[in-house]
């Protein structure tokens, strides 16, 4: 993607897992890459592999739940360069269980890192895009932005916003030069089920019953991103299994249900612990 040379990008989340692959990525086709994540040694990490091969990285921690932090980061960035080109909008974080067994606290960290981070991206950098006539502001989703996956309603519930938000941010968008997509992963090898809290469930059982042969990389998945970005595309879904599901939700959103509900019933049978 030769249209990234020299090119000013922010990516947020970037010290694991699509953040780190997005950002090694855009490194590697000669983009400079703003870091941000609120580890703040595992971008460091990043950001020390990155500039070791010969590419430009730096990094800023941020918390993204944190308008000011990340109003800051976006500001500082234009004022040290003169422009930003893109905007991912990529940290995340997930609460698995029953909606029965989570707290308020549990719903309130996920909308405040996965919908309120991507609003406060959005609020911190579309309005400098606007006055430049050009930028492009992807907002990571989830496959579970698309359909009613059971058992982590809160992430269901930050994704499908941050869905319809991309997609009518994107219209608004249009007229004005800025472009907006949102990425809606399936499985990605990530650690985020190793990291994630899980309220009432087994995560050696979870990991066990994560279908191995229908995941990807999340090197794989930036690539794929990223030809998403250049094709301009609104909805950049990534892996043949989440493309599957996504047909079948518009075909038969009463298939999908059922089909929800079945892995559901399996799931409290053999990963559910109760107490």
């Amino acid at each position: 993607m030769n249209s990234l040379k020299g090119r000013v990008s922010i990516v947020t989340g970037a010290g694991s897992g699509i953040g780190r692959a997005l950002a090694e990525e855009l490194a590697r086709r000669e983009a400079l890459v703003i870091l941000a994540d609120i580890n703040d040694q595992a971008v460091n990490a990043v950001a020390v592999s990155i500039t070791a091969s010969g590419y430009q990285a730096e990094v800023r921690p941020v918390d993204v739940a944190n308008f000011d932090e990340v109003a800051k980061l976006v500001t500082d960035t234009v004022a040290r360069h003169g422009r930003l080109d893109f905007m991912f909008n990529n940290a995340g974080i997930a609460v698995g269980g029953e909606v029965r067994d989570c707290a308020i606290d549990d719903w309130r960290r996920v909308l405040d890192v996965n919908l309120h981070g991507v609003i406060n991206g959005i609020d911190s950098a579309y309005p400098i895009m606007v006055r430049q006539g050009f930028g492009h502001i992807i907002n990571t989703a989830s496959i579970e932005g698309l359909l009613p996956f059971p058992g982590s309603a809160s992430y269901v519930a930050s994704k499908f916003g941050v869905v319809g938000l991309s997609n009518a941010l994107r219209i608004e968008g249009e007229d004005l030069g800025v472009k907006v997509s949102v990425v809606c992963p399936g499985y990605v090898k990530t650690a985020i089920f190793r990291s994630s809290k899980l309220i009432k469930i087994d995560r050696e059982k979870l990991l066990d019953s994560l279908p191995e042969r229908l995941g990807i990389t999340p090197e794989k998945c930036a690539a794929v991103i990223l030809r998403g970005v250049e094709r301009n595309k609104a909805i950049i879904v990534v892996t043949g299994f989440a493309k599957t599901l996504w047909l079948l939700q518009r075909i038969s959103p009463g298939l999908i249900r059922w089909m929800m509900g079945r892995n559901l019933k399996k799931s409290r049978r053999e990963i559910r612990i109760d107490e």
